[in-house]
């Protein structure tokens, strides 16, 4: 198939340029905000709408700054240690997942003592729309043209413009927005929309996201200054993701053998 070229660029007027992958990062916003209050409204929510607000605020927080940070100490270490500057520099790109679901945490952290909840009650609550932002992330990735998967010969490789081999790839970037975006929206939408055990749907997030993560791996080319790690197979996404399909799971086997609802009257 042939790359769709879309300008990078979504705006521009005069000397201020509003990229794709900028408006991606807003769509991710605005979509979760927006989602959440309607889920606010509900009368047994427990949530306001400034409260919402107050949520969407801090989790951009750590977004930009935990994925920025994530994105310097995983993958690009060295370069920080030559120039320590370049930490600030957002404007030459690069953003860590991984990074950014840390700094998330602790903008859940904040916000569970600020609004005196528990930690779990902001973050069950707010990790449903996430993938939201996720999935926009990766559309602004294959505007952008990067993160390509490997040659291949399915039908619907690309050629990416940025490619110096020219030859058809896995659009991973389209892969990654199915799984982290499309599907893991609906599952963790459909899941919490009923009341789970304090932990179960942060537990799920990670384990579906690490597992989608983990197997877009396979298709998907390894950061050219770190390759792979081990094997010819291990990668960087790889080693992050894999502990968050642990974890979300013991998670979850936690959540529910400690679940101290009440349970419902019997009819």
């Amino acid at each position: 198939m042939e790359f769709p070229r879309i300008d990078p660029v979504a705006i521009g007027i005069g000397p201020l340029q509003i990229h794709w992958y900028g408006l991606m990062y807003l769509i991710g916003f605005v979509g979760g905000w927006l989602l959440l209050r309607w889920r606010a409204a509900r009368p047994d929510s427990g949530w306001t709408k400034d409260q919402v607000s107050d949520l969407v605020f801090y989790v951009a927080l750590g977004v930009i700054l935990g994925g920025r940070v994530g994105y310097v100490l995983f993958y690009n270490f060295g370069k920080f240690l030559d120039d320590p500057l370049w930490l600030f520099e957002i404007w030459t790109g690069g953003m860590s997942f991984h990074g950014g679901a840390l700094g998330v945490l602790l903008a859940f952290w904040l916000l569970a003592r600020k609004f005196g909840k528990r930690y779990f009650s902001v973050a069950d609550y707010a990790v449903p729309v996430v993938p939201i932002g996720l999935g926009a992330g990766r559309l602004g990735n294959f505007i952008n043209g990067e993160l390509w998967g490997h040659p291949a010969s399915v039908p619907w490789a690309m050629i990416f413009p940025g490619d110096p081999m020219g030859v058809p790839r896995h659009p991973s970037q389209l892969y990654e927005f199915l799984l982290e975006g499309v599907v893991l929206f609906l599952v963790l939408w459909i899941y919490s929309a009923r009341p789970r055990p304090a932990g179960a749907v942060t537990g799920l997030f990670g384990l579906g996201y690490g597992l989608g993560r983990t197997f877009v791996e396979f298709f998907r080319e390894p950061d050219a200054h770190i390759g792979y790690l081990t094997g010819g197979w291990l990668t960087m996404g790889m080693l992050l993701s894999i502990p968050m399909i642990i974890l979300g799971a013991a998670m979850m086997f936690w959540a529910y053998r400690h679940d101290d609802r009440p349970a419902p009257a019997r009819k």
